[in-house]
């Protein structure tokens, strides 16, 4: 072993403590979201802002800075070790853009933000319970206050919000994804007209009874028959479902479960499945390294929406598991495949984003970017948030909410001061479709797979072509690498354009 991959292993090793520090902070979120008692939030935010601190330290160390120098040049971001392998000199490059990001940020900014957003977590949640946004807003306005900071913090060239999107999809732009949300946000209306004047679906067979016992047992099925392992992960139940690890032999998710609408837990399971098995995949020799790490939100949305949509609302996919949920579900005998598939990709507008259509989904991403862009320009007022709301609900999908806790209270992610993430769900609509087309190709006779419940290949797939290389490449550089042609926003609109035109004939 030459000095150089000595130096790496050292540098590896150091950040490895700082990994499994984040790994014990993710599971005190967890927990906090599934079953702490609620009077104990407030010491959680003390724990949260103190692990924040302490990873915040370890991620800025002389210590951490002095290894990592000794094979790249941190000013400049030149390989000093030519030695290393190309694998090794990415995760470098990652290694330094962390840091750079890290050291931007003064340590007593991350534990406030962080005791900040865990005491507005659960603000939010007894807001968005008792419908009562002004419970909420002051402490929204500290967190938009701190983002507005931690963007000056960073540092942008065009737009605030550039450095927070930044966070959670390397590269993307304000510019970029308004144009991206612009042209898709009317090809998608446009799409939504032409459903309307067609024949309406009746998905009525999806509502009933469906005993809460029964439909986490029917999950569990579903998640083993996909590959999730058990014996690495857990399912629970929250106000609002995740996916949390803290090491690939250490993710859980949480559900909810609607007890008169079938399909509703079966969607989110899948949805938070993609998520767990990202994580599960992720190379174990290489955790504590950006190697050992998942690209990006986008790419991570990219499996969930793959699994979710692509594979879970297929109708292949229910070719084999309507006769199981049949067994379930008595109530369901009589139901046809060609009515269940029509009904579970029943396209109208509605009011929760989560339970949103295929179609309407990427609407509900357009109106949040829209706000928490605005309201990190300074021209949006918290004050006026649930009028905004309305009024692009009313705008982009024609319903109105008739509350908050149906409008602007219904998602966690401002609350966890996440400004920046929504847009990266749907990126990963657009990922997964560009993705699909090497999928398609490898697997021309996938559909036929599905339907005899062989599922597998296709975990096997995404494992190979996606989660073993970690941060390796950005999103747009492994989409090119696995379908040899530049990332095109495209393919998702021939996508839904294709499979919703043979739903809704003319």
């Amino acid at each position: 072993m030459n000095q150089a991959q000595k130096d790496y292993e050292e540098l590896h090793k150091i950040s490895l403590h700082a990994r499994i520090l984040d790994g014990i902070a993710s599971l005190l979120d967890w927990d906090r979201e599934t079953y702490m008692p609620p009077e104990g939030s407030e010491i959680r935010a003390e724990q949260l802002k103190v692990l924040a601190g302490l990873i915040h330290k370890e991620k800025t160390s002389k210590k951490f800075a002095s290894a990592l120098s000794k094979l790249i040049d941190i000013k400049s971001g030149d390989i000093l070790a030519k030695s290393l392998n190309d694998e090794q000199q990415s995760a470098l490059r990652e290694w330094r853009r962390d840091y750079q990001r890290d050291t931007a940020l003064p340590g007593s900014f991350v534990e406030e933000f962080a005791k900040l957003s865990s005491q507005s977590i659960q603000v939010w949640t007894i807001a968005k319970r008792e419908n009562n946004f002004a419970h909420f807003a002051p402490f929204l306005e500290k967190i938009v206050a701190m983002s507005r900071k931690k963007a000056d913090y960073l540092g942008y060239e065009n737009h605030p919000y550039d450095a927070l999107l930044d966070i959670y999809e390397q590269g993307a732009t304000t510019e970029e994804i308004s144009s991206i949300f612009n042209g898709l946000g009317k090809s998608v209306s446009n799409l939504v007209k032409k459903i309307s004047q067609s024949q309406p679906v009746d998905d009525s067979i999806l509502h009933g009874k469906f005993p809460f016992d029964k439909q986490l047992a029917f999950s569990k099925k579903i998640m083993q028959a996909i590959g999730y392992d058990l014996s690495k992960g857990r399912l629970d139940i929250s106000t609002h479902p995740f996916s949390s690890a803290c090491h690939p032999k250490d993710s859980r998710i949480t559900t909810r479960i609607h007890p008169s609408n079938v399909f509703s837990n079966i969607a989110t399971v899948l949805h938070e499945c993609g998520h767990s098995l990202y994580e599960m995949g992720l190379p174990v020799e290489h955790y504590g390294s950006p190697l050992g790490e998942a690209i990006s939100l986008g790419m991570h949305e990219c499996q969930s929406r793959w699994w979710e949509t692509r594979i879970g609302h297929s109708r292949p996919f229910w070719q084999h598991f309507l006769p199981e949920l049949k067994k379930t579900f008595k109530s369901l005998e009589p139901v046809s495949l060609d009515s269940f598939y029509r009904a579970i990709n029943k396209v109208t507008p509605s009011l929760i984003r989560v339970e949103a259509d295929e179609v309407t989904y990427p609407l509900h991403v357009i109106l949040r970017y829209e706000l928490e862009k605005a309201l990190i320009e300074g021209t949006l007022k918290v004050r006026d948030i649930p009028e905004a709301w309305n009024s692009k609900m009313q705008e982009l999908l024609g319903v109105v909410p008739q509350n908050d806790s149906a409008g602007c209270l219904q998602d966690i992610h401002w609350a966890m001061g996440g400004f920046g993430y929504f847009p990266t769900y749907t990126l990963g609509n657009l990922y997964a479709s560009h993705l699909f087309m090497a999928f398609e190709k490898k697997f021309p006779k996938w559909q036929e797979l599905v339907a005899k419940g062989e599922l597998e290949f296709i975990k096997e797939w995404l494992t190979q072509s996606v989660y073993c290389h970690g941060r390796r490449y950005t999103s747009k550089e492994l989409l090119k690498k696995i379908t040899g042609k530049p990332f095109d926003a495209k393919a998702y609109m021939q996508y839904l354009t294709k499979k919703y035109e043979e739903i809704y004939p003319k």
